[in-house]
């Protein structure tokens, strides 16, 4: 639990990530390599004196230690994707996912661009994630449950017929990038932790087009579909407050 002066401290931090993915999703374009938005990524944390929480990670899940500052997942990628020399074509699925520490606090976010011009398929699969975040984020409610967040995830993308996998989700974060509790991207209204003001959470959906199912990369950290089908990631830093929820990750482009 975070006092709202320790809230306030995430803020900051999660401004700043949303500002890098503002950058990043423009740069973004036809002929582009993953490595130069790599690049841009570890510049823009250099030049604000903050701290990539995923240089060095070695979660158990993955072939670490990771040495990148943002996951870079494109087209049947879901998660984790680790930056390599490939150059964006028109009508791929990026997911852009950025994890920093500024002053000791931390904050998460991901984004999905379609690079060029978008398929309906792809923008309708780019657009169910999104709307299931912000559903999560409607139900992170003060008195609510953890499993409103969580059946709220699962009923947006079930109505829009895709697959729910519950294997990865969100997570509790503040001074680290992952505490408890876990965030599932499936559950049930009502049950689980009841939600309480100063709860900082990293809520975020991931959606595949033709599977709930995940394989792994010979790199060790990125995840694909296990079918081939194109996915896509969304993920704000919020805090659940005597006033509400505040989404601390917010982009400049959300706004209004």
């Amino acid at each position: 639990m975070k006092t709202p002066a320790q809230i306030e401290q995430m803020h900051v931090t999660g401004r700043f990530v949303g500002e890098v993915l503002e950058q990043l999703t423009a740069s973004a374009r036809v002929g582009v390599d993953l490595l130069d938005l790599e690049q841009q990524a570890r510049d823009l944390i250099r030049d604000r004196g903050a701290t990539s929480c995923y240089w060095d990670y070695s979660p158990s899940f993955g072939r670490g230690p990771f040495r990148n500052v943002v996951c870079t997942s494109v087209n049947d990628a879901a998660l984790h994707g680790l930056p390599h020399a490939y150059r964006l074509r028109d009508g791929d699925v990026l997911s852009l996912d950025l994890a920093v520490s500024i002053d000791g606090w931390v904050a998460d976010s991901a984004v999905t661009v379609v690079v060029g011009t978008a398929s309906e398929d792809d923008a309708h699969l780019v657009r169910t994630t999104e709307a299931a975040l912000a559903a999560a984020i409607d139900a992170a409610v003060p008195g609510g449950r953890m499993g409103d967040v969580s059946a709220a995830i699962e009923a947006v993308a079930t109505a829009a017929g895709y697959g729910v996998n519950a294997e990865f989700g969100g997570h509790g974060l503040g001074r680290t990038m992952h505490e408890d509790p876990h965030v599932s991207n499936r559950g049930r209204a009502g049950r689980g932790l009841r939600l309480k003001p100063g709860l900082t959470l990293a809520l975020e959906p991931w959606l595949m087009t033709g599977t709930d199912q995940l394989v792994v990369d010979p790199d060790g950290w990125t995840l694909r579909s296990a079918d081939g089908s194109r996915a896509s990631h969304s993920e704000h830093t919020i805090a659940i407050t005597e006033e509400g929820t505040v989404v601390l990750t917010r982009r400049a482009s959300e706004v209004g």
